[in-house]
């Protein structure tokens, strides 16, 4: 079974001279880079896909180029509220957390949350909680912060009725494997939405909404306007529809992103199977690299990259 390994760190809008520090671009292809070469190690030397993806995300939860751990936005009410999701195909065991303020990893929580918890999903302060039970390093609330992510809390609260999606480059991650043993797995991590009240959860963490495995089918990983992508459940309707209708996972993903461009809905998903991995999006691009087996790795921003 040839292994691979495919990341995700947003789609948006991004386009070609639209950024208004170029080194920023440089950055996120610098830290994609950087959390593949982590992922494809653990594949190369035999290792397991759930191993990689998790690995993968570490190291793109550290960036503060991306939307989840250090860099994450914040809410109305100035806090930063962490979101985490990791599932095994092979067993279809899953971990999640929600709205996690001082656990310097959401993803390594969430996969304790599955190997060392009974239960799949746990939220807010009781997430922490367990997150210091289990040993998990604690930061605080400015480990996670950035001028820039408040500088946009700020617009967007001196602007409330503006379209703020325009010009955003939603900085989601989410990495998928497929490994030597044929097994598949996803993770995805996110600081949400810039603003969101009310304790707002997205997809990201929602198994069957924004993550899922399923060694039967596929993994899948999204990234985009979350309330969109629950209500079609997206990633377990690209894997159903790998799983039970006999689409390649290409089609699968094609189908379901038409039918989120009919709600309007904006972003992508990338995936990985026995029959291929790869990535689809209706934004203007998407952060996302890509390594297979005997491969090169591949690394890309804009829709007209590979």
């Amino acid at each position: 079974m040839t292994w691979s390994l495919v990341l995700h760190g947003g789609a948006g809008m991004q386009t070609r001279g639209s950024w208004p520090e170029p080194a920023t671009e440089t950055a996120a292809r610098h830290a994609l880079a950087t959390a593949l070469a982590a992922g494809t190690a653990i594949l190369s030397d035999g290792g397991t896909a759930l191993d990689a993806v998790e690995a993968a995300l570490i190291v793109l939860e550290d960036d503060p180029t991306f939307n989840a751990g250090r860099g994450a936005v914040f809410t109305a009410e100035g806090k930063i509220e962490l979101d985490a999701a990791i599932m095994d195909g092979r067993t279809r065991n899953a971990g999640a957390v929600a709205g996690v303020r001082c656990t310097r990893s959401p993803v390594q929580l969430a996969r304790a949350v599955m190997d060392h918890s009974p239960h799949v999903f746990l939220a807010g302060q009781g997430a922490d909680k367990f997150a210091r039970e289990q040993g998990f390093e604690a930061v605080d609330q400015g480990y996670f912060a950035t001028a820039e992510r408040r500088e946009q809390l700020e617009t967007l609260l001196a602007n409330p009725h503006a379209d703020f999606t325009q010009g955003m480059k939603f900085g989601t991650i989410g990495a998928v494997a497929l490994d030597s043993h044929g097994h598949v797995a996803a993770a995805t991590s996110t600081g949400g939405m810039t603003g969101k009240k009310w304790g707002r959860v997205g997809d990201s963490p929602l198994i069957g909404a924004g993550t899922y495995a399923d060694d039967r089918a596929c993994a899948v990983s999204c990234t985009g306007a979350g309330e969109a992508f629950i209500r079609l459940g997206v990633a377990h309707e690209i894997a159903a529809r790998v799983r039970l209708a006999g689409f390649t996972p290409q089609a699968a993903a094609n189908s379901v992103l038409a039918e989120l461009d009919a709600i309007k809905g904006q972003g992508g998903v990338i995936y990985a199977s026995r029959d291929g991995c790869g990535w689809r999006f209706n934004t203007a691009g998407m952060y996302r690299a890509m390594q297979i087996e005997n491969g090169e790795p591949v690394v890309s921003v804009y829709g007209d990259e590979a």
